[in-house]
Formats: C-alpha cells, sequence, structure tokens
C-alpha cells in the first residue's frame, strides 16, 4: 500500500491528460493496469520489506512533484559534446524523452521504429512490458504509466549489424521534470549487433530520468549492450533492464556510471534457454555527494548456462555506492557455471560502499562462486613503483587508471572505448596513496 497519497496525486494529471490523446489505442489498458498498480505500491520510500532499496533513499525523489518534460531544440552540437558519436554509427537521439528524427540516422539494415509513431499509427508492439514484472516496483509501474515515446529495434533472423546502433537520450535540465524512456530490441534467431544506450546531459536543477529497457534475445543471436550514464549533479536516474535469453544465445553488458545525484541501474537477465551465456561487466566513479546503486540478478533456469558478472567501482570524497549482486541457479539449471565479483577501490575516509553479492543455488551439479572487496591500494604495490623513481603522485594516478582500465578496455568499439577512456580517466581526482 503506498503511504505517501502525493506520490501518486502529482502524477494524476499528466496522466490523464496523456490518456486522452490515445484514448481507445492499445497503450491505454497498459498504461491504465501500470497506473493502478503505482497507485497501489508507490515508490520505495519505506525501510521495512523494502529489502532491495535497502542501501538507497528515494525520499529525495519522491518530495519533488515531477512534470512530465517536452522536448526542446537543442543542436547536435550539444549533444556530441557529451555522448559517444561516430558518424559510421546509426545514431538515433532523444531529448527529454522524444524523438529528433532530424537529428537521427535511418538505416535499412534493421527495422527501427519510434514508439510515438507506432501509437500514433495503432500499431501494438508485440512482447512490449513483457519481460518487465510492475507489480512490486513503483519506478517500473510508473514508467509504464507514461508510456509515450522510444525506440523499438528489431534485428532480422541471421542478421548481423555491422556498425552500433547509438541511442543517446539526452535532457536539457529542464527544472522539476520526468522523462520515461523506453527501448525495447528484438535479436532475431542467429542474429548479432551492438547497441549503446546513452543517458547524458541534466542542468542546475533537479530533474529525473526514469527508463526501462527490454531485449529479447532468440535463438543463436549475439546482443552486445553498452550502457553509459553521464548526467548533472542535480538529475536523479533509474533505469531497468530487462532480458531474456533463448538456446545458444549470449549477452554481454558493458555499463558506465560517471555522473547524477542518485543513480539506480536494475540489471535482471533471464537465462531461458540451454547454453545460453551472458557476461556482465560495470565501471562506476562517484564523487561528491553522489550515490549509484547497481542492483544486477542473473537468473539461470535452463541447465548448462554460464554467466560472469564483474563490477568495480572507484570512490571519493563523501559519496557512496551500493552493489547487489545475485544469482539464483534454478533446480533444472543443472551443469551452470557462473561467477560474480564487485571490487572497490576507496580513495576517501569519507566515502561508503555497501557490497552485497548472493548465491541462491538449487541444482547439485553446477560450479558458482562470488566475492567482494573494498579498500584501499596496499603499501607494497606503491613501494614497487616509487623504487622504480616514479613519484608518489604519478603513481597513485597509475594505480588508478590500471584499476579502471580492466574494464574499459573489455569495451569492443574503438571509438566508444577511446571515448569512455578520455571520459573516466581524465576526471578522477589528483590523489596520493599515503600509508
Amino acid at each position: 500500500m503506498v503511504t505517501n497519497a502525493s506520490e501518486v496525486d502529482h502524477y494524476a494529471s499528466d496522466f490523464k491528460q496523456l490518456q486522452a490523446l490515445n484514448d481507445n489505442n492499445w497503450v491505454s489498458p497498459i498504461r491504465s493496469h501500470a497506473m493502478e498498480t503505482f497507485a497501489g505500491i508507490g515508490l520505495p520510500t519505506t525501510r521495512k520489506g523494502n529489502e532491495k532499496w535497502k542501501y538507497t533513499n528515494v525520499a529525495p525523489i519522491a518530495r519533488i512533484p515531477f512534470a512530465l518534460s517536452s522536448s526542446s531544440n537543442t543542436s547536435i552540437d550539444v549533444i556530441k559534446s557529451v555522448a559517444p558519436w561516430s558518424d559510421s554509427w546509426t545514431n538515433v537521439v532523444f531529448v527529454n524523452g522524444f524523438y529528433r528524427k532530424d537529428l537521427s540516422d535511418q538505416s535499412d539494415e534493421f527495422e527501427l521504429t519510434n514508439l510515438a509513431e507506432l501509437i500514433e499509427e495503432r500499431i501494438p508492439v508485440e512482447n512490449l512490458g513483457s519481460l518487465t514484472d510492475i507489480s512490486d516496483d513503483g519506478f517500473a509501474a510508473l514508467n509504464t504509466s507514461f508510456l509515450q515515446d522510444g525506440i523499438v529495434l528489431k534485428v532480422g533472423k541471421g542478421k548481423t549489424v555491422e556498425f552500433p546502433i547509438n541511442v543517446v537520450f539526452f535532457s536539457d535540465g529542464s527544472p522539476s521534470t520526468v522523462a520515461h524512456p523506453r527501448i525495447f530490441v528484438k535479436a532475431g534467431r542467429g542474429s548479432s549487433v551492438s547497441v549503446i544506450e546513452n543517458y547524458v546531459g541534466g542542468g542546475g536543477d533537479y530533474s529525473l530520468t526514469n527508463s526501462v529497457s527490454e531485449i529479447l534475445v532468440e535463438e543463436d543471436a549475439v546482443v552486445n549492450h553498452y550502457r553509459f550514464l553521464s548526467e548533472s549533479e542535480h538529475t536523479y536516474d533509474v533505469g531497468y533492464g530487462r532480458v531474456k535469453l533463448s538456446d545458444n544465445s549470449v549477452f554481454n553488458s558493458r555499463s558506465f556510471f560517471k555522473g547524477a545525484n542518485i543513480g539506480r541501474y536494475d540489471l535482471n537477465v533471464l537465462i531461458d534457454g540451454e547454453y545460453a551465456s551472458c557476461d556482465l561487466q560495470g565501471l562506476y566513479f562517484t564523487s561528491g555527494d553522489q550515490h549509484m546503486d547497481n542492483f544486477i540478478n542473473i537468473d539461470h533456469a535452463k541447465p548448462y548456462g554460464t554467466s560472469n558478472l564483474f563490477y568495480k567501482g572507484i570512490l571519493d570524497g563523501k559519496s557512496r555506492a551500493v552493489f547487489g549482486g545475485t544469482v539464483l541457479v534454478r533446480k533444472p539449471a543443472q551443469k551452470t557455471d557462473s561467477v560474480q565479483s564487485d571490487k572497490n577501490l576507496i580513495l576517501s575516509a569519507d566515502a561508503e560502499v555497501d557490497s552485497k553479492p548472493a548465491l541462491f543455488i538449487y541444482a547439485d551439479d553446477v560450479k558458482c562462486a562470488h566475492g567482494a572487496t573494498a579498500g584501499n591500494v596496499d603499501a607494497d604495490t606503491l613501494f614497487y613503483m616509487r623504487s622504480r623513481g616514479i613519484d608518489l603522485e604519478t603513481a597513485s594516478r597509475l594505480l588508478i587508471y590500471g584499476f579502471a582500465g580492466e574494464v574499459i578496455d573489455k569495451v569492443e568499439i574503438p571509438e566508444l572505448r577511446d571515448f569512455l577512456e578520455e571520459a573516466f580517466l581524465t576526471s578522477l581526482p589528483s590523489y596520493k596513496f599515503e600509508f
């Protein structure tokens, strides 16, 4: 039961106006069900019985009466200054959650449509919402209540998309506004595609980005997914990723976070096919008063699956990070091979990380392991570098670079890897390890 009626009330007017625009459309009952769900559960502001939000306080988000954002005339140069970009990619741009056709590319290699167009033409999107359980999560229910625009990407059977599809969600930081981006990706049997999902921008006033991405990977298909979050210190960002794998399919994820006041990424991968695999790696850098929460879950439902979960964090200032990693191995999922690890480099005595990796194993023939570490660099490593004539600040910076670079180096798109190196490595603080 929602504890604060205002959480619902200040969205009610915008919801009614949106529904009136698409009355008797296929999307209307989906929105109505989601709003009814949201009215019942609200946002996860209570502590009791809310384990998955235990270390993240969303009260600052709940207190602000966010109104729906609207598109703006942001120039392409502004977007290129903050987002990864290459003219060889297929670049798709949304501003404040709305598709900008004039700034976006088209391609005949795959089927790419903006959700608003499909709603306008009354064309339902098969499987949209099928991977996201909104029954116990207010933010996901709220996103679905305001289904309005987003991207629908379908890659045909046996098709290999040569160049990445770069989806940029830019926020101009309009005060007290919320955008609800939506992504649906379907990779057909035997296909291969790389998708870059970016959340960038923001401004000097508080705004909210509340996104949901669903990725359906059919038999023998491969999806390489990159996610980059770099918004302003006044932006709240809550994102969901829901992935379903079929037989022999592969999902590779690389997630990077370096900017938001409160950031939350909830990723769930369902391995629903034999011999399917996922490799989930991430890097987060927090400073000042930032808070980043990674809630990453893998559900092994079928046998012979493999998964790797590897996240690294660098914390400075008074920032806080949360890592909740869960691997569930169901009884039928025999011969599962799974490893998960979270490593954190803490640069400030005032920074804090809460790491909680977990395994739930109900099969008896598996190979699983997990671990977590948090701390500073050991004195022997630093002494070794100093003994080679490297000054303290340079040695410290090289060690931090090396810690971050282990994940960045796994990015297989050269232009994106160069962008991330610039974005992360040049923003790391000047620091001297002291013992």
